[in-house]
């Protein structure tokens, strides 16, 4: 990320102490970052441990400040709680949570398995609510303030054909974000969340457009109103506006960030219908061979 097109000025976050889910790598590293160089104190986390220590060490080296990195798997709830335990008594109180981690790949349905659904469900919806749970809680019982940022996508408006675990779960995420808001901003605590369009990284594209022509066509920005796809420094500003001080009224939404992507075409894996079984074979020993390569560097 150009860190130089970031909107706002330099010491915006020195009192922020906010926790990225899956902060190694793609947009979660990215948002990190961000929050860094505003002047954040930054805590990432993600199954693979070695990941986040490496992007810790990278970040700190190119910016300064401090960020600590964490192995949790947030499937897990007492894992969670026991991270949370660490962070605060070693560093103090978080005052931000990204929800960011989460897993998807794209399927016809009728071959998901159960383990398939539940390897994304356990992550996008179990454990964004764990995590979520465990740290509003910790808020509500010492009365400070917080705010939650969840990454979405735009089809918990209209659905995600050929990626329905994802399209499920984050339409609760949506729908935790907007109750949440409710229910706990007596307690001085935000949620919202973010919908981006097409922003590629290297987990999503392999996963998402594991084809010869995916990588093409979502790089291309061909489905795209604009013409492109969307550059890391415009999604960490619209992150950076939701987490820092100045616009505290914003509160249970969810914005889209997609060039009007949504808008136009649906923004989802519609067109994949017209896939045969070569071709959705192919995909599956693609997706399968990047996750056998992920669970190498997994230390929990």
């Amino acid at each position: 990320m150009d860190t130089s097109k970031l909107m706002f000025r330099d010491g915006l976050m020195k009192d922020e102490r906010i926790l990225v889910t899956g902060g190694g790598t793609g947009l979660g590293k990215e948002m990190a970052e961000g929050f860094l160089k505003l002047g954040a104190e930054v805590h990432i986390c993600g199954r693979r441990g070695g990941v986040c220590e490496e992007t810790a060490k990278e970040l700190m080296e190119k910016h300064g400040g401090k960020v600590v990195p964490h192995a949790c798997d947030i499937r897990v709830a007492e894992a969670i709680t026991d991270m949370n335990d660490e962070i605060w008594a070693k560093h103090g109180p978080l005052t931000g949570l990204v929800n960011n981690a989460a897993g998807n790949f794209i399927s016809r349905t009728e071959d998901l398995s159960i383990r398939g659904f539940d390897a994304i469900a356990n992550i996008v919806f179990r454990g964004t609510f764990y995590m979520t749970h465990d740290i509003g809680t910790r808020w509500i019982k010492g009365g400070t303030r917080g705010n939650v940022i969840s990454i979405l996508t735009t089809w918990v408006w209209n659905g995600g054909p050929f990626v329905v675990p994802s399209a499920m779960s984050k339409a609760a995420v949506n729908t935790m974000t907007q109750s949440l808001a409710v229910e706990w901003a007596r307690y001085g605590l935000r949620f919202n969340a973010i919908a981006p369009g097409p922003f590629p990284t290297e987990g999503m594209s392999k996963r998402l457009a594991p084809d010869a022509d995916g990588a093409k066509r979502m790089d291309s920005g061909t489905a795209n109103p604009m013409g492109r796809v969307g550059e890391m420094h415009e999604l960490v500003n619209l992150a950076v506006l939701l987490m820092g001080p100045g616009a505290e009224y914003i509160n249970g939404q969810t914005i889209a960030i997609d060039g009007a992507m949504y808008n136009a075409s649906g923004g989802n894996f519609s067109q994949l219908a017209a896939w045969g079984d070569d071709q959705w074979q192919a995909a599956k020993d693609a997706i399968t061979a990047t996750n056998n390569a992920d669970k190498a560097q997994r230390t929990v």
